[in-house]
């Protein structure tokens, strides 16, 4: 009969060995986002629009303002990639400086509105009671009211210009990144490292700041990435009526708008900025859904 205390076998002691070793929580989101090829796929796609638009315009012989009347409505060809428009003018330069402005638009809108619902959603939700019940209340009066309503009125007091375009659309993309915020606070402002900080002496600003946004910062970063795509598609969509950035600044929007009247005879000119619109709002859609995915701990495989 063999002695209980005997030494336990190699094959027995290792077998519940953990063989992988532990990712870091950024490394494995990674390692999932680079495995969904449609959100891989869109991230090279989106990278290549932007050295597109940062190279681009200075490699091209043209400016995008250039005008040759005797060389307007002109079909795509070597010399012209894109065609001309009326005024002669490359539309393919046109679209890479177009891209400049759209993506800083929604980088930049991206960036406020995240930053305000950021802060707004994490005092609403730590502050709770009464404060959170008035401030969510101003976010269903916000969220009801058209938007077109107060672009237009924004539009009228402050001009058709890029900083009318930012605080239009930064008036209401804040507030998803708000209520998702606001609802990981509320999820974590009772654990025990949040109680800990309070027996410490923490202040709540400090508490909010130190350890409940940073971990929340998994679905704050998805809500900012799909802020971008609205952003661009709503600049996109004042510049087409004529309300947003204006001439000779030219964003996809603009580009859109002014080849309406040649869109029977020269269709070429509204095709190519409307597929940079729909390439790049694929590609941050992407984006988002596979962030979304891989930084979800609920999605982990």
């Amino acid at each position: 009969m063999p002695d209980m205390f005997d030494p336990v076998p190699i094959s027995e002691r290792d077998a519940e060995e953990i063989v992988r070793p532990s990712l870091p929580y950024w490394r494995q989101a990674w390692r999932r986002f680079r495995r969904d090829p449609l959100a891989f796929g869109g991230m090279v796609v989106l990278c290549v629009i932007v050295l597109a638009a940062i190279i681009g315009p200075m490699l091209s012989p043209y400016t995008y303002n250039q005008q040759n009347l005797a060389n307007g409505n002109r079909l795509p060809s070597l010399s012209h990639l894109c065609g001309t428009d009326k005024f002669g003018r490359d539309i393919f330069t046109r679209i890479l400086y177009g891209a400049r402005i759209s993506l800083s638009i929604g980088v930049v809108a991206a960036l406020i509105s995240s930053a305000i619902g950021v802060l707004y959603g994490g005092i609403a939700g730590y502050a709770g009671g009464k404060a959170d019940m008035i401030m969510m209340r101003v976010v269903d009066i916000l969220i009801s009211l058209p938007s077109l309503l107060y672009t237009i009125l924004i539009m009228m007091f402050l001009g058709t210009n890029m900083r009318s375009v930012l605080i239009a659309v930064c008036f209401s993309a804040w507030i998803n990144t708000a209520r998702v915020v606001r609802s990981q606070v509320l999820s974590l402002k009772n654990q025990e490292y949040v109680l800990a900080a309070r027996l410490c002496g923490a202040n709540g600003w400090r508490i909010l700041t130190r350890h409940l946004i940073p971990n929340a910062i998994g679905p704050t970063i998805v809500a900012t990435a799909f802020i971008v795509p609205t952003a661009i598609f709503s600049e996109a969509f004042l510049s087409f009526l004529g309300i947003g950035i204006q001439a000779p600044m030219a964003s996809w929007g603009t580009l859109a708008n002014e080849a309406i009247p040649m869109m029977r005879e020269s269709p070429h000119q509204i095709v190519f900025p409307v597929l940079a619109i729909s390439v790049t709002m694929f590609a941050l859609n992407f984006i988002g859904d596979g962030m979304r995915d891989a930084l979800d701990p609920h999605l982990r495989k």
